[in-house]
């Protein structure tokens, strides 16, 4: 695997970013791949193990040793092959997956793990650019007919498997442009939309019929959801028209912060923000949030939150603070003890870096307005102990806010859905549907099957791609009572 002394002999190079001062002024993406030869070496790091737990760190089980090893040796084409193999969108997940496969890396254990991101974004790259992706049609259609309800990574996971087994596949997606999150949760200095735009015309040579503006179960949608549906198709019409249904939305409701002064102007969820940031990049209608000279404060630690920031920085914000209600985490794991799972460390985006004042363990106790808008947040320090938090006397504080975002994830999928389907849920609002044994991924309705985020809850993109394609391998098995699609 790589040169067996590779790890020994070379350091690990994880990949440029363009200038702050420069990335600052558009939305493209910013991040410099490693050239041939940079791959090849980190490529080289990786070392005869014996355990890859990097294939297990990895949510799609990508076979991360044979194509480092193949990086390394030159072998460029192979090395997409097996990178197809287990993964349909290597281009997103060497973008925005945040690399388990690296926390499990055996070098992790003691010194810098193998850059297998910056392999796989390599990989995918050069393959598009050499034109080795191309459509795989079916050989022969099987006249069997699936629903995919979303687009976003497990929608596109499902409907591609499928398509290349040979079923009519149609995928129906409310928004006006095929992508889910992917299209319009993640900004475009992160994931260039181009990117989905070109496997979605590779699966339209496949035989995948998307609709988009279509809108499945429900025609109202909870606050903080985008819909741009100008059609509405009921639960019913896709069980009669379809041999098989695929429920595979999003987890897009997002957590509120029911305190005095929730109502105020310029108090936002998260989405209400970056959508129309991307819909104004793509050449839509200007986003109404504007941060540009305002005080922003971004409630909520994770990936959405730092989406905030960046695009924050982007608008031209006069400052940007981010609150995370848990207590700031170690700058370093401790990896005799987390090794080989995902640790809890402190984790600095190239969108921090940008500009951010972070501050943890802070609760938001108020919004304080004038003339109906938000002008400042007050807030309290917190004290954890045995997991439980409690208010710090005496530390109250403000801090000026003219646009608040509300970061702090989401709890289940859009209202209506499941219900219009009948579809038995989780104690968290989840369509209910096990992953084990006979049957996997069937929901309580017969031929309605759940993957991804609407089955799982928030999550991964890489997770939502492997449910995905093993959604697909039970669909597969259910119309043909067998399947040839991988596990």
């Amino acid at each position: 695997m790589g040169k067996p002394t590779g790890f020994m002999e070379y350091q690990r190079l994880s990949e440029a970013y363009a200038p702050v001062d420069k990335r600052l002024k558009n939305y493209k993406e910013f991040v410099v791949r490693l050239n041939d030869e940079q791959a090849a070496i980190q490529g080289a790091r990786c070392m005869d193990c014996g355990v890859p737990f990097c294939n297990n760190g990895c949510p799609v089980n990508n076979i991360i040793p044979d194509w480092n090893d193949l990086v390394y040796r030159g072998h460029w084409r192979e090395a997409i092959e097996v990178l197809h193999s287990t993964n349909n969108f290597p281009e997103f997940t060497g973008r925005i997956c945040p690399a388990p496969c690296e926390a499990a890396c055996t070098l992790n254990i003691n010194t810098d793990a193998v850059g297998i991101k910056s392999i796989e974004h390599a990989i995918i790259d050069k393959a598009w650019d050499e034109g080795w992706v191309v459509p795989q049609p079916a050989d022969e259609k099987t006249g069997r007919k699936v629903a995919v309800v979303g687009s976003g990574p497990a929608g596109l996971a499902v409907a591609q498997q499928l398509a290349r087994a040979g079923h009519d596949v149609t995928v129906f997606e409310k928004n006006d442009r095929v992508g889910g999150l992917l299209r319009y949760g993640i900004p475009d200095f992160k994931l260039e939309k181009w990117l989905i735009d070109r496997r979605v015309e590779q699966m339209q040579a496949e035989g995948v019929r998307f609709r988009t503006g279509v809108l499945v179960g429900a025609k109202d949608m909870p606050a903080g959801i985008v819909n741009d549906a100008r059609e509405v198709i009921s639960a019913e019409q896709l069980q009669q028209d379809f041999d098989a249904v695929v429920l595979a939305g999003g987890a897009e409701v997002p957590r509120d912060l029911p305190v005095p002064g929730r109502e105020l102007g310029g108090v936002h969820f998260a989405l209400e923000f970056l959508i129309p940031q991307n819909k104004q990049v793509t050449g839509d209608t200007p986003n109404p949030i504007s941060a540009k000279g305002k005080h922003v404060v971004v409630i909520g630690g994770g990936d959405t939150g730092s989406d905030c920031v960046g695009t924050s920085n982007r608008h031209g914000a006069a400052s940007v603070t981010q609150f995370e209600l848990m207590p700031m985490p170690p700058a370093q794991e401790n990896k005799p003890l987390t090794w080989p799972y995902w640790p809890t460390k402190l984790r600095t985006s190239s969108s921090h870096d940008e500009g951010c004042e972070r501050d943890f363990a802070v609760a938001t106790k108020e919004f304080i307005g004038k003339n109906g808008k938000v002008k400042a947040l007050k807030a309290c320090r917190l004290e954890w102990k045995d997991g439980r938090m409690s208010e710090v006397p005496g530390s109250e504080f403000e801090i000026k806010a003219d646009l608040v975002l509300f970061a702090m994830g989401f709890t289940n999928p859009v209202g209506g859905v499941l219900e219009a389907f009948g579809v038995d849920k989780d104690a968290r609002g989840n369509a209910r549907a096990s992953t084990d044994g006979d049957g996997c991924y069937t929901t309580s309705v017969p031929k309605v099957f759940a993957a991804g985020d609407i089955r799982r809850g928030q999550s991964l993109v890489v997770w939502a791609i492997r449910e995905g394609r093993q959604c697909a391998r039970a669909v597969d098995e259910f119309l043909m009572g067998g399947s040839l699609l991988p596990r």
